[in-house]
């Protein structure tokens, strides 16, 4: 494994072997990376439990559950940036950065009275 940032297909991403020597591999790897840390971005921002004053534990169980998914995602998308590749990290912000666009921000959000108001299930992620 290098020690400094390089360019190529020829790297290892979280498994041995993995995606192995072919250009049609490392797309896919990337492609891979991409949808991950797109879909942490979508769980962090995503509104999928109904809080219902009856279904307390549920409700935290369910977030829990969300929360644990999110956390392990963005851990998988951090152990692949750091096989130290250009491709692997421009995939990861780049997935993280759509994610954001689309899911995030107030640019395809309808408008709303409080335009401001936090409506995800999850707090956000802390760096």
């Amino acid at each position: 494994m290098p020690l400094t940032f390089f360019w190529g297909k020829t790297t290892e991403i979280i498994f041995p072997g993995w995606p192995g020597e072919s250009f049609g591999g490392y797309i896919s790897a990337l492609v891979l990376v991409f949808v991950i840390s797109l879909l942490v971005e979508w769980l962090s921002h995503a509104r999928l439990v109904k809080l219902s004053s009856s279904n307390v534990l549920t409700d935290g169980l369910l977030q829990t559950l969300m929360y644990a998914m999110r956390i392990a995602l963005a851990y998988l998308v951090m152990l692949a940036v750091m096989c130290l590749n250009i491709g692997v990290l421009v995939a990861a912000v780049a997935g993280y950065s759509v994610g954001f666009l689309v899911f995030g921000s107030q640019v395809f959000r309808k408008l709303r009275i409080e335009p401001y108001q936090d409506l995800s299930d999850l707090p956000p992620l802390n760096c």
